[in-house]
């Protein structure tokens, strides 16, 4: 069975090293660059070249990511080596999670049956923020399937206003009362 690696691990100690060096916004710019370097196929196709050398390899990360801190380069060389560049876009979102959650920014992940306009987002945001107390990101995604209305995650607390899960809720209470 191949093993399945998450960015999740690699991001909590690139934060904590951050943190540790008082560094937390660079090390998010220098991840930031890191990923947009092997967004680039052309450049992901020369570092999982087996024919090319790894020390090349590694200028090319150099070269592309500049004077970052020396550590974000030896990640990116460690994640080069082990072939799970194609992670980096996961720890960057992942990283940010970290760094938003230590700014006290929560984010709410919302599912609704249409696209939601900026308006509505903000609306929902501030109606979040009252709820937990601290600033809050939307993150919308559409699924047709919950028909109208919404459904949010903000960290382990789940709001399931979806028409969907009201009418299954009428369907059980129609059931349960025998009708």
């Amino acid at each position: 069975m191949p093993q399945v690696s998450s960015g999740k691990r690699y991001a909590k100690a690139a934060f904590e090293l951050a943190l540790e060096k008082g560094e937390l916004q660079n090390w998010r710019d220098a991840l930031y660059k890191a990923t947009r370097i092997i967004s680039d196929v052309e450049v992901m196709n020369v570092l999982e070249n087996p024919k090319i050398s790894s020390d090349r390899k590694k200028n090319i990360l150099k070269k592309g990511l500049g004077k970052v801190e020396p550590l974000v380069i030896n990640m990116v060389c460690l994640l080069m080596s082990r072939g799970k560049l194609k992670i980096l876009g996961d720890i960057f979102r992942q990283y940010e999670r970290l760094l938003d959650a230590h700014y006290g920014i929560a984010h709410a992940e919302v599912v609704a049956a249409v696209s939601l306009d900026n308006e509505i987002k903000k609306s929902l945001s501030t109606q979040f923020a009252k709820m937990v107390g601290h600033k809050v990101i939307i993150d919308a995604r559409v699924d047709p399937s919950i028909v109208g209305g919404f459904r949010a995650r903000i960290g382990d607390t789940l709001i399931d206003g979806s028409i969907h899960n009201m009418l299954e809720s009428l369907k059980k209470s129609l059931v349960e009362a025998g009708c």
